[in-house]
């Protein structure tokens, strides 16, 4: 099926990527309505600071369930599925009044729900849709992750403080319920239920099928790959979104900067993920994607190394720049090694659990972070922490096999 001459698989892209925006939107609330939550007859900094974390873990631990389901019911289902449990979330967060429901509904629920409309999402859209500009697809679903946190960061900070944190909440929740028919009308599960083949096959090629995930996931945890792209995405999500992401505001406050301009640049910072992303996706289809991760990590080992020396908003712009260009770029090449090793078809069992490792670097990363920071009085060991591990991963990929797709798990 085309529309107007238009693949299909670019409506799906569209429609899976404005859910993932979202659910980026959505996992970013707890930080940015944290004060706002915080006022006098609100919740104390501890019970909320352990919500947002059951939120983080909820969400890297749907990853390889999100997966698993997707191999077996499809994206739509799922979809439909996470949608409806971040609506339920948000719209339920807005009548909470104890801890317990708190961490039960802004941190669980919440978590899970974003979680189901994640990056393993975006992996599977692009390798059941695409053969040709898969890197591109993969790049524009990290593209999306990153503009749902530079839409919503400002509009959620903006909100929270004009209407209030409930109202705020609530309008979250609407906001995936109105998205739910969306989803339903044009989100595809394959281009085979529409007669149509994925972008740049062979017409008249047998679809690939996925195998049971617990098979699959049985013979995976026996290869050396898959540990090796685990353990590497562990150091990216521990590098980026755990140390970076978590601590870059409080480091450049902490030398003068004004919480807003730091937040400022974090938000550039996001801009240039954007971009980096996206291009990322393009160098993808055209080199080796383990000789691109290499390089990404060692790049990001060295900005590491000169954050704990640079405290002016010039130096922390640059920084921001150079370091957001590689934030994310991180996935397309991650997911086209695991369509490679695994299979196109298997995409959402075995990436789901590559990207809970990133979750669980980055909230070891983000704990160990601010650890160093109350016992050293500053960041520095931590960030020079960061970029020696940064550039073991980069190594590490190196380790790689370039297995073509006639030798994966299954092609």
């Amino acid at each position: 099926m085309k529309s107007n001459g238009l693949f299909f698989g670019w409506i799906v892209v569209g429609v899976a990527a404005v859910a993932m925006l979202l659910a980026a939107g959505g996992r970013s609330a707890p930080g940015v309505l944290l004060v706002a939550m915080e006022q006098p007859g609100g919740f104390s900094r501890a019970t909320l600071s352990l919500a947002a974390s059951l939120g983080l873990v909820m969400f890297g631990l749907a990853a390889p369930l999100s997966g698993a389901l997707i191999d077996r019911l499809g994206p739509r289902r799922v979809s439909l599925a996470g949608l409806l449990l971040t609506a339920a979330s948000f719209v339920l967060s807005a009548g909470v009044s104890r801890e317990w429901q708190l961490h039960l509904v802004w941190g669980v629920l919440s978590g899970l729900g974003t979680g189901l409309l994640g990056s393993v999402l975006g992996a599977t859209v692009a390798n059941r849709w695409f053969v040709r500009h898969r890197g591109l697809v993969t790049g524009i679903f990290g593209a999306a992750t990153s503009a749902g946190q530079l839409l919503f960061v400002p509009l959620l900070a903006t909100l929270g403080e004009g209407i209030g944190w409930r109202s705020t909440s609530l309008g979250i929740g609407l906001l995936a319920l109105l998205l739910l028919p969306v989803v339903a009308l044009w989100l595809r599960d394959a281009p085979q239920q529409l007669g149509l083949v994925p972008l740049g096959s062979v017409t008249g090629t047998a679809p690939a099928r996925a195998a049971d995930p617990g098979r699959v996931m049985l013979q995976v945890l026996h290869t050396p790959t898959f540990w090796l792209l685990a353990a590497s995405f562990f150091v990216c999500g521990a590098t980026s979104s755990g140390l970076v992401g978590t601590h870059f505001v409080a480091h450049a406050a902490g030398h003068g900067m004004a919480v807003t301009a730091a937040a400022g640049v974090l938000a550039l910072m996001g801009a240039f993920n954007f971009v980096g992303t996206l291009a990322s996706g393009v160098l993808t289809d055209r080199f080796d994607p383990r000789r691109l991760l290499a390089v990404y990590y060692i790049f990001r080992g060295f900005s590491l190394f000169l954050l704990p020396y640079v405290h002016e908003g010039a130096g922390l712009v640059v920084f921001a720049v150079l370091f957001g260009l590689d934030y994310i770029a991180t996935v397309p090449p991650t997911v086209m090694l695991v369509a490679n090793h695994f299979g196109r078809a298997n995409v959402g069992s075995v990436y789901g659990w590559v990207f809970c490792a990133h979750q669980l670097g980055a909230a070891l990363a983000a704990w160990l972070g601010g650890l160093a920071q109350a016992t050293l009085g500053d960041y520095t060991l931590a960030f020079l922490a960061g970029g020696v591990i940064a550039i073991l991963g980069g190594l590490l990929v190196l380790g790689l096999r370039n297995t073509p797709p006639s030798t994966a798990l299954a092609s």
